[in-house]
C-alpha cells in the first residue's frame, strides 16, 4: 500500500467507528519491510524477511474508551473491528481523563523533509546484507585472541505509519533504517569473553563499515579476557558512553508523567528542584534531522516541540501525553507514544544531555581507582525511592591507568544523589537518539571479591 492507500484506510476505520455508534475515534496504520541475514563461520546461518500491516482503532462513547488491532485490512475486518470496539467501549469504566485533543490542538503544518526520516536509496539485496555481515564477522576474526563470532547481522528496515483521527487529524511518515551488529568471543572454556559492537542509521551511507564494527566487536572482547571481580568497597564509576544514556534513562522514566500520576516516582516531588548537576541540561529536540527518534506530530496529532526536560540542573516538567496531562492538572507536552494494540501513553523523543569538556581517558585519569563500567545485567530500581543496584562488568582503574578486567560486580547507589553528582565526559554519539556522553559518578558501593 502507498502511504495515500494507508490514509484512505485510516479513514475507512474512523467512518465504520462512527456508523457502529462511536462518538470518536482515532485509528493508526503502520505497513513494514524488513531484512536480516545472520552469518556464523563464514556461511549463511539464516535469512529472515517479513511484509506486513498493522491496524489499530481507538473508540469513545462519552467516557470510555476501547481499542482494537488487526493485521487484516480487509473491508469485513474494518467493519468488525469498529463493531468489536464500539461494543467494548459500552462495557468499559469511565475514565474522565479519556478524550480526542480538540481542533485548536492539532498539528497543522510539518515537513517531513526536513526531518530526513527516510532514506530513498533502494532497499539492499539480501546478498548486500549478507556482504556486511560476511565483513564484519571476518574483522572480528583477524582480532588475534577471538576464538569465534556469535553472530553477525546486516539488516535492513522500512515502515510507512498512517494516524487519523474523528478530529479532522491525518498525517502520516515514512521510516527506514540499516544496520549491521557483531558479537565477538574470545579465550575458551570457562575462561570465555564476549562483547559486540554495531551501527544503526536512517541512511545507509551513514552507516559505519562493518570492518570497523567487526574488529572493535573482537577488540572489546579481547580486552575483557582474564576478568576477575574486583575489590569491595566504595568508588567512583565511570558508565561508558555505550551504556551511560541507560542512567539518564532511569531520570526520564521518574519524569514520565505516568509514573508521576500513579506516584511511583521518586521524582514525583521534585518539579523545580535540582535534579542534575548546576550547569548541565537535558534537552529533547524531535525536529533533530537523521535521528530515530524524530516525528513531525505525536500519536495523537500534537505538534511536537525542543524543550527542556531539566534546564541548568533544574527539573522543568514532566513529560505528558493527553490523558496524563489531563490527570495531573497540566497540557500535553505533545509526547504521545503507540502502537495498534493500545492507547497513547507518554514518552521521550530525541534528547541529549549537555556534553563535558574533558576526554573519557581524563575522567579515567582523574577518578584514580575506581570502575569503568562497560556494560551491564539486571536491573533494581527502586521507582519510589531510587535506590539502584545492577550486575555489572566493565575494566578497574588503579592510579588513574586500566588495570584488568572485571567481572561478576554489583554496584549500588542512590539515583538521585548520583545524578546530581556525575560529571560528564565529551564523548557521545550525536546521531543516537539519546545523545549522552560517558558519565562519572564519584561514590558508589561495589560489591566484589
Amino acid at each position: 500500500m502507498t502511504p495515500s492507500d494507508l490514509s484512505e484506510l485510516t479513514a475507512r476505520l474512523i467512518a465504520a467507528a462512527r456508523s457502529a455508534g462511536a462518538d470518536a475515534s482515532d485509528a493508526i496504520a503502520m505497513q513494514g519491510t524488513s531484512v536480516s541475514v545472520d552469518v556464523r563461520a563464514g556461511a549463511l546461518e539464516q535469512a529472515e524477511r517479513s511484509e506486513g500491516i498493522d491496524l489499530g482503532l481507538r473508540v469513545f462513547v462519552g467516557q470510555k474508551q476501547a481499542n482494537v488491532s488487526s493485521s487484516d485490512a480487509s473491508e469485513r475486518t474494518v467493519s468488525e473491528m469498529a463493531a468489536r470496539a464500539v461494543a467494548m467501549a459500552r462495557e468499559a469504566p469511565d475514565d474522565p481523563n479519556a478524550g480526542l485533543a480538540d481542533p485548536d490542538q492539532l498539528a497543522t503544518a510539518w515537513d517531513v523533509a526536513a526531518l530526513e526520516l527516510s532514506d530513498a536509496t533502494p532497499e539492499p539485496l539480501p546478498a548486500d546484507l549478507q556482504q556486511d555481515a560476511l565483513e564484519a564477522e571476518a574483522a572480528a576474526l583477524a582480532v588475534s585472541g577471538v576464538e569465534q563470532v556469535q553472530q553477525a547481522t546486516g539488516a535492513y528496515g522500512a515502515r510507512d505509519i498512517w494516524l487519523a483521527a474523528s478530529n479532522g487529524f491525518s498525517g502520516g511518515y515514512r521510516r527506514t533504517d540499516r544496520a549491521v551488529s557483531c558479537v565477538a568471543i574470545a579465550g575458551t572454556g570457562a575462561a570465555m569473553e564476549r562483547d559486540y559492537d554495531g551501527d544503526s542509521r536512517i541512511f545507509q551511507s551513514d552507516l559505519r563499515s562493518a570492518q570497523d564494527i567487526g574488529q572493535s566487536a573482537g577488540n572489546r572482547a579481547i580486552a575483557r579476557i582474564g576478568a576477575r571481580k574486583p575489590p569491595t568497597g566504595a568508588y567512583p564509576v565511570l558508565f561508558d558512553e555505550r551504556i551511560a544514556a541507560s542512567l539518564i534513562g532511569h531520570l526520564l522514566v521518574a519524569a514520565n508523567g505516568s509514573s508521576v500520576a500513579r506516584g511511583a516516582s521518586w521524582l514525583r516531588d521534585s518539579l523545580g528542584a535540582q535534579v542534575l548537576p548546576a550547569g548541565l541540561s537535558l534537552i529533547e529536540d524531535p525536529h533533530r534531522p537523521r535521528s530515530t527518534g524524530s516525528r513531525p506530530f505525536d500519536a495523537e496529532g500534537l505538534p511536537t516541540q525542543r524543550r527542556a526536560i531539566v534546564q541548568d540542573g533544574v527539573l522543568t516538567g514532566w513529560t505528558l501525553d493527553l490523558a496524563t496531562g489531563r490527570k495531573l492538572g497540566m497540557a500535553s507536552t505533545g509526547n504521545a507514544a503507540r502502537g495498534t494494540s493500545s492507547p497513547p501513553s507518554p514518552s521521550t523523543w530525541n534528547v541529549a544531555l549537555d556534553q563535558g569538556t574533558a576526554s573519557r581517558d581524563d575522567l579515567i585519569r582523574d577518578m584514580g581507582t575506581g570502575l569503568l563500567v562497560t556494560s551491564m545485567i539486571g536491573s533494581t530500581i527502586n521507582p519510589n525511592t531510587g535506590d539502584y543496584s545492577r550486575g555489572a562488568a566493565g575494566l578497574w582503574v588503579e592510579n588513574g591507568e586500566i588495570a584488568y578486567p572485571v567481572n561478576e560486580c554489583t554496584i549500588a547507589g542512590s539515583l538521585p544523589d548520583m545524578l546530581r553528582g556525575l560529571v560528564p565526559a565529551n564523548d557521545a554519539r550525536t546521531h543516537l537518539s539519546r545523545v549522552v556522553p560517558s558519565l562519572l559518578v564519584s561514590g558508589m558501593t561495589l560489591a566484589g571479591s
